[in-house]
């Protein structure tokens, strides 16, 4: 919570807190006029000598300092800031790019409600499993580009995987190889060969033409790739919509023949096994996710760029022992 001239404090949530401050501050009020309803009684006054001990100076100073403290400690509570420090925050990690397939055949609705809005999901269910990797946001189908630059900021990854929808389906097909070259392009600017991780989603429809070749060169730049595999075994046909957005019949062949989309685990499954990484096949109990996050966390964590930032340093052990102290000047009194 924000205050004038680069005062704050931290925990506002706090705030309820001043209803007790105002329970205790009336029952001790209370009880100071019983005290001086007993002294009037015993002596005509409330300052009659006949109480030695008591003296309404020191016990309006007491009402004042307890009052004070209970103060003090509350505005401690809510963690009062000011003035600024510079802090530099090590950051480690993994680099997770993943690589989302954005062809035709990711409409089929054989993964309700489709093949690409099942994926997004596995992403966004992903992303809160991991603890302080950057990832980025790769589509591809025939050609690859990068969505959203490996970064630390989930919020802004999110962001850009909302915009992936039925709109940005590309009508190429499906070329696997030059995912995992975007990929590895992408990656020659990390500081650790050994945190690269590369998360291929898709159906594994695969028309690569220099796939070996690829995979190579992957493996040579220390790329790890994971496959997950959306769609079913037995396949569904791919839809087609209009310029409305309505289903307007689908995809057939050069014979007339709807096409039949098929989910490829061979070609995923080897791809992934072939460079350090696991394939699973996108599953409704969450499995497929606890296998990768399982191996991932297996991987070496690196060392990313120190980041500067500045924070506003806590203030509040002023206010703490001021309290304490009027609390303590009260019970001697």
């Amino acid at each position: 919570m924000n205050g004038a001239f680069g005062f704050m404090w931290a925990a506002p949530h706090f705030w309820w807190v001043i209803i007790f401050i105002f329970l205790a501050s009336a029952l001790y009020a209370y009880r100071q006029r019983y005290i001086r309803g007993i002294v009037r009684s015993l002596g005509g006054s409330w300052q009659s000598l006949l109480v030695r001990n008591f003296n309404p100076i020191k016990q309006y100073a007491k009402g004042v300092l307890f009052a004070a403290g209970l103060i003090f400690i509350f505005l401690a509570l809510l963690r009062p800031q000011w003035s600024k420090k510079e802090q530099v925050v090590q950051q480690e990690g993994r680099d997770i790019l993943i690589a989302l397939d954005i062809s035709k055949s990711m409409l089929a609705q054989d993964c309700p409600p489709n093949r690409l809005e099942n994926a997004k999901k596995k992403i966004r269910l992903l992303l809160q499993k991991l603890d302080s990797e950057r990832v980025g946001l790769l589509l591809f189908s025939g050609n690859a580009f990068v969505q959203c630059p490996l970064t630390t900021d989930y919020s802004a990854f999110h962001m850009f995987l909302d915009h992936v929808d039925a709109e940005t389906i590309s009508s190429g097909s499906t070329a696997l190889d030059t995912a995992v070259i975007a990929g590895i392009k992408l990656f020659e600017s990390a500081y650790k060969e050994k945190n690269k991780v590369l998360l291929i989603c898709t159906d594994g429809e695969d028309f690569s033409s220099n796939l070996a070749a690829v995979k190579k060169q992957a493996e040579q730049e220390g790329v790890r790739i994971f496959t997950m595999g959306f769609g079913s075994p037995e396949g569904a046909p791919i839809p087609l919509y209009d310029d409305e957005g309505k289903q307007a019949g689908h995809q057939k062949d050069r014979n007339g023949k709807v096409v039949i989309s098929q989910r490829n685990d061979e070609i995923l499954y080897a791809l992934a096994n072939d460079l350090g990484g696991v394939y699973v096949a996108a599953s409704s109990d969450g499995s497929d996710l606890e296998k990768i996050i399982k191996q991932v966390h297996a991987i070496e964590k690196g060392r990313f760029e120190d980041k500067k930032v500045h924070q506003m340093e806590d203030r509040y052990q002023w206010f703490l022992g001021a309290g304490l102290v009027c609390l303590l000047i009260e019970w001697v009194l």
